[in-house]
């Protein structure tokens, strides 16, 4: 919750939710911190030729602002969507991204993959992260993915949909339902044996996935509502944007 009051009425300002880019027990292991994503937001404006102060994202800048050891107040968690089971240590797990949507999967690979706990060292599944942004250069925490890659190459898998730089398969820009279909059937295969999907990321992103799914899923001879509705009864569909 960011300091102050809003300038049209006076009130203190909303809560706003981040998605946690860490596991339970935080980047340290003592279970006493919490990691997030987050982008500052700003405006440029055109005849200012420079950002407008007026309309920058109030609490992203705070967030980037504040310094160490300064106090932030703070209310949650919120929400049960990004939760993984882990009854099944051989579940699949899918998880696709846009931008700073790629928090909430930062803590599950570190759960699965980095962590020495219990729940890692029994996984023995496939994770699978698809994650979309514009430019090579905005790719967040590569380094990390990189590695878990290559300690793990059984059962990490890493694709990026880079907007700018790559084409789809009808010469278009490569965004991130373009990069999911290119492994519909492995994908539509995993859901089929019990995988979990998730989405994470602008809201903007779901209905260019959602027609992807769906046109493959009527070349599947599936009626794709019914499919859907499956897996949403089955709680293999998971779904935060914002």
């Amino acid at each position: 919750m960011p300091p102050g009051t809003r300038e049209k009425d006076g009130k203190p300002h909303a809560v706003r939710l981040y998605s946690i880019a860490s596991s339970r027990y935080g980047d340290d292991m003592t279970g006493k911190t919490g990691s997030l994503c987050v982008r500052r937001a700003t405006y440029w404006c055109p005849e200012l030729k420079a950002d407008d102060p007026a309309k920058k994202g109030i609490c992203s800048n705070f967030l980037c602002d504040t310094q160490p050891g300064a106090e932030v107040m703070m209310t949650g968690p919120a929400g049960k969507v990004m939760l993984m089971p882990e009854e099944d240590p051989s579940t699949d797990y899918i998880m696709v991204a846009t931008g700073t949507g790629i928090a909430p999967y930062r803590g599950f690979i570190r759960r699965l993959f980095t962590e020495n706990t219990p729940a890692g060292n029994a996984y023995k599944g496939q994770a699978w992260l698809f994650l979309g942004v514009a430019n090579s250069d905005a790719l967040l925490y590569d380094d990390e993915w990189q590695s878990v890659k290559e300690n793990y190459p059984d059962n990490f898998r890493l694709d990026y949909a880079l907007s700018r730089e790559q084409t789809n398969k009808s010469g278009g820009k490569m965004y991130i339902q373009d990069k999911v279909e290119e492994y519909a059937d492995e994908v539509f295969d995993k859901l089929s044996n019990g995988a979990h999907i998730y989405f994470c990321g602008l809201k903007g992103m779901m209905p260019g996935i959602q027609d992807m799914l769906k046109g493959v899923a009527e070349s599947k001879g599936l009626d794709y509502d019914e499919w859907l509705k499956g897996l949403k009864k089955s709680k293999q569909w998971h779904v935060e944007v914002y």
